[in-house]
């Protein structure tokens, strides 16, 4: 990265950006940005730790964009009224987004892996940056997520690690259709399901995304997956923990409350036994996606396997926040129908009652995806288990409501579940604080918003 480049990124906090602005900085980047949940006070640690990299921090009121040479790194959702996207237009300022500034760096790469899929990217990309990094192949990885093994106290929220290496891992996102930018040397396809776009468009994007690929890795037991595999003309390594004919199986599966033990058998006979530090069969699957990548990287199973040992996992997927009160609470990423029925499968391995607090992460997904969310906890609750809800996150903007949390927990009650739609977040943790009993799990789940994980531990002191 050239030292001349200067970017200001709107939302420099988000998900995907602060991972970003991460690597573009320790790469020699002048790197300066703004942020809505600054104004607002809410995670201060993140901004803290921005600034304690270099970066440097405005009010998002278009004060920080003063230089013509700047380039805006905004999301493509972003609006035209937000002042610092008007402040660059007055400048003539440069303008890119997430995902083409991620794309340049990605393409720019000698060996380009990408991991893409409805879900588990965030993990199935961290075992895989673990595996490189613990075989010393120093790779560059970029997550939606902070890796676990990579936190130090210089470095608490680890989304992104900058090496030396030749490769570049990172997830890749099919929401916006941007996908179609990135050309991978080994591309991962975990699983296609509905999130957000119709399935058609879905189909079309991982079709191509592996199309441009040296090496595919692709998932046969997910029923999408395997049509593409059936077609795909290219070199394809595949796996299945459900027992079809593939190059990677997992076999003797022993699942426990926060983990899972496997053995991990290749084609040829080679065979290695896993146990894994994070729960769920979906976890196992993710675990050999990551082996075959890496054992195209020069790899052993053996190797691998030793890694997987070390992995601590991703934050918010199953995690475990702490027990109080003989009430166990558990912080989860969950929030499309795919993954909340792997984490409820998953938690049903374990007993004790559910008592979940989901909070959709937007109005949009609730009107695009009702029905699914619906047969979600309607199929995949248990008769006592409870789900509580509040309104969708909000955090400024124009925004459809025509369907509310109300309307999920309504058809979710008429398939015979308990369910309840509460006014607000602070009305869900007085409702779960009043219900919960020794022997519950209680679990958080939603995304974009970095405020749950707080939620989680405020419960925890509530319940203790």
């Amino acid at each position: 990265m050239s030292e001349t480049k200067d970017y200001f990124f709107c939302g420099v906090g988000g998900s995907g950006m602060l991972p970003l602005a991460m690597i573009v900085k320790t790469r020699g980047a002048h790197v300066e940005g703004s942020d809505r949940a600054l104004d607002q006070g809410r995670t201060g640690a993140k901004f803290a730790y921005l600034e304690s990299l270099g970066v440097r921090l405005h009010r998002q009121d278009g004060s920080g964009v003063a230089r013509s040479g700047q380039i805006l790194v905004a999301s493509a959702a972003v609006e035209n009224t937000v002042p610092d996207v008007a402040a660059a237009k007055a400048l003539g300022a440069g303008r890119m987004s997430r995902a083409e500034l991620l794309a340049q760096l990605f393409n720019d790469s000698q060996q380009r892996i990408g991991v893409a899929g409805t879900s588990g990217k965030s993990t199935t990309t961290a075992m895989i940056g673990w595996i490189l990094h613990h075989a010393g192949l120093a790779p560059t990885v970029m997550n939606g997520a902070v890796m676990k093994n990579f936190v130090a106290p210089e470095a608490l929220f680890a989304s992104a690690v900058v090496g030396e290496g030749a490769a570049f891992v990172s997830e890749v996102d099919e929401s916006d259709g941007s996908i179609a930018m990135f050309h991978p040397t080994i591309a991962v396809l975990n699983n296609i399901a509905l999130d957000h776009k119709s399935m058609d468009e879905l189909r079309a994007l991982f079709a191509g995304f592996i199309g441009e690929a040296d090496l595919a890795i692709l998932n046969l037991d997910n029923d999408e997956t395997r049509r593409l595999a059936a077609v795909h003309a290219g070199e394809k390594v595949t796996y299945s923990i459900a027992g079809a004919d593939a190059d990677l199986t997992a076999t003797h599966i022993e699942p426990a409350p926060f983990g899972v033990s496997f053995d991990i058998v290749a084609r040829d006979g080679e065979c290695a036994r896993v146990t894994l530090k994070m729960p769920g069969r979906h976890n196992v699957s993710n675990a050999l996606a990551a082996v075959a990548v890496a054992g195209a990287c020069g790899v052993s199973l053996a190797d691998a396997a030793a890694a997987l040992g070390e992995f601590e996992g991703v934050k918010r997927r199953l995690e475990y926040a702490g027990e109080a009160g003989g009430v166990i609470v558990i912080d989860d990423f969950g929030h499309n129908p795919d993954k909340i029925t792997a984490s409820l499968k998953t938690l049903h391995e374990s007993p004790g009652r559910l008592l979940v607090m989901f909070q959709p992460h937007g109005f949009g997904p609730l009107k695009k995806m009702k029905n699914e969310f619906i047969a979600t906890f309607a199929d995949h609750l248990e008769e006592e288990d409870v789900l509580v809800m509040p309104e969708p996150v909000y955090f400024g903007g124009t925004v459809d409501r025509s369907v509310s949390s109300e309307d999920i927990v309504e058809g979710v009650v008429v398939a015979g579940r308990k369910a309840e739609a509460l006014a607000d977040r602070a009305a869900c943790g007085d409702r779960l604080s009043a219900i919960a009993k020794p022997g519950d799990r209680i679990v958080v789940m939603g995304a974009r918003d970095d405020t749950l994980s707080v939620f989680a531990h405020e419960l925890l002191e509530r319940l203790a």
